[in-house]
């Protein structure tokens, strides 16, 4: 068995879980909450919205099952503010490290497809960066260029919505980007442990074999693509805060053009691309779904 593949494969397994997994863990599993969280959980609405938005809004007592289980969704959370922000940060933080105890089979539709294309990514890498990415440095400089302008239209997109919710009072916009900023946060620790972890080869080092472990690597490791990890989690909140579909479409759109930019800039392999955007997405949706609050009134 080949040792950093086993690695990737879980971490695949660990963020994936993370993120479907936490739908029905049982609250005397998750962390106590601060007397900060419980005084202001006091004062909120004991509902929010599951992912559909023309679903009833529902309270966390009648969505309970009569397992006692509640899903994260439907769990009463508190506003996002700043002093709940360490909180927040610290409970991502632990839901990560602690994913693989949840899995569930059916965690399986999630983790068997991601599995399979990151394996197929893996054993493609060096004939894809070798043989069929351009290797043109005019070509492969817009294509970075292209990718450093759409990251940053994915961190300024939260920033701009948190400043104009504050500015104008409008509770929805000021969610949107604090949790994308919030998001944002998480994957790109997570992705730079994964860096300082992995130590791969970028594509144009020693003929784009992409060999783990090279402690000259260091922070420039490219497993996983931190422009994708950070793009995806951004993007994960900003289409779950804005479900309509043309929405959704545009947010992955441009997502998918900011990761693949990456690989035809000579910067990342697939596989860095892949378990990088798959990771940011699972982050962002987890980040949204465990502190989503905001609804429309009725």
């Amino acid at each position: 068995m080949n040792t950093p593949r086993l690695t990737s494969a879980f971490l695949v397994a660990s963020v994936a879980t993370f993120a479907a997994g936490q739908a029905t863990v049982p609250a005397s599993a998750r962390p106590t909450q601060t007397p900060v969280l419980l005084a202001i959980s006091s004062t909120a609405e004991s509902s929010s919205l599951p992912d559909d938005p023309a679903f009833t809004v529902r309270s966390a007592a009648q969505a309970a099952p009569a397992s006692g289980h509640v899903p994260l969704e439907d769990q009463p959370h508190p506003k996002p503010t700043l002093l709940l922000l360490p909180a927040n940060f610290l409970s991502d933080g632990g839901h990560i490290l602690t994913a693989p105890v949840y899995l569930r089979t059916g965690d399986l539709k999630w983790l068997v497809p991601l599995a399979g294309a990151s394996a197929a990514a893996f054993a493609t890498d060096t004939t894809t960066a070798r043989d069929v990415v351009s290797h043109n440095s005019g070509f492969n400089n817009t294509a970075v260029n292209a990718s450093n302008v759409l990251v940053g239209g994915f961190i300024a997109a939260p920033a701009a919505l948190f400043v104009f919710g504050h500015l104008k009072n409008d509770e929805h916009a000021r969610e949107a980007g604090f949790l994308g900023g919030e998001a944002m946060v998480d994957a790109a620790v997570v992705g730079e442990v994964v860096k300082l972890v992995s130590f791969r080869e970028r594509p144009l080092v020693d003929n784009s074999r992409g060999n783990f472990f090279i402690g000259s690597t260091g922070a420039n490791s490219s497993f996983v693509s931190e422009h994708s990890i950070i793009a995806w989690s951004s993007a994960a909140v900003l289409a779950a805060e804005y479900p309509t579909w043309w929405k959704q479409v545009g947010i992955y759109t441009l997502a998918s053009g900011l990761s693949l930019t990456r690989v035809l800039g000579q910067q990342h392999f697939p596989s860095d691309v892949l378990i990088g955007s798959a990771t940011g997405w699972l982050i962002g949706h987890y980040v949204f779904r465990a502190h989503h609050h905001w609804h429309p009134t009725t």
